[in-house]
């Protein structure tokens, strides 16, 4: 059963690279969703990374 679903992934995996690179419109919007992605994360790790620790 698992050999079943581990090739069905892999297939689903080359369908999506064979499609993603004979459109570059869809190639491009996932890059940015990706990048948009790494923004929003970095961004929260500048919030937490910026507080000054409370000194008394």
């Amino acid at each position: 059963m698992m050999k079943r679903n581990n090739k069905f992934m892999m297939s689903a995996m080359a369908l999506g690279a064979a499609y993603l690179m004979r459109n570059p419109e869809a190639r491009q919007k996932l890059k940015d969703q990706f990048q948009s992605f790494a923004g929003s994360s970095s961004r929260k790790n500048n919030m937490k990374t910026t507080k000054k620790p409370i000194t008394t």
